[in-house]
């Protein structure tokens, strides 16, 4: 596994751990189907919740928020949908939140959480 792809699941699961110890509850990691893939699904109270999570070491190439898209906003809402239907479960609410994971691997990491961004 590359470094990119291995600080990117250390990300996710720093992320999965900050959402549960704020009261929401993780439902799913790293869900895919053709047409993409959430980070994370996870309820807070009533409302679905998919969480993209972004991971830098360092601020040098920018915040990790500003490599959430419009597109990538757009994306999640669809597979949102998709991911509904394929459990089968139906929501009146939903958001999506982003979470930032800067992480350099000496100091300890610092997690953001940006809800409903889209």
């Amino acid at each position: 596994m590359k470094a990119k792809d291995v600080l990117g699941r250390r990300g996710e699961v720093l992320a999965a751990d900050y959402l549960e110890d704020h009261g929401i509850r993780v439902l799913d990691r790293n869900w895919r189907c053709p047409s993409g893939e959430i980070d994370l699904v996870a309820m807070d109270g009533q409302t679905l919740v998919i969480a993209e999570v972004k991971t830098r070491k360092s601020l040098r190439f920018g915040h990790p928020f500003e490599a959430i898209t419009d597109a990538k906003l757009h994306r999640l809402r669809t597979l949102a949908v998709l991911w509904a239907r394929d459990h089968g479960v139906f929501l009146p609410r939903s958001r999506i939140d982003a979470l930032a994971v800067l992480d350099d691997g000496r100091n300890d990491p610092i997690v953001e959480h940006l809800p409903g961004v889209g």
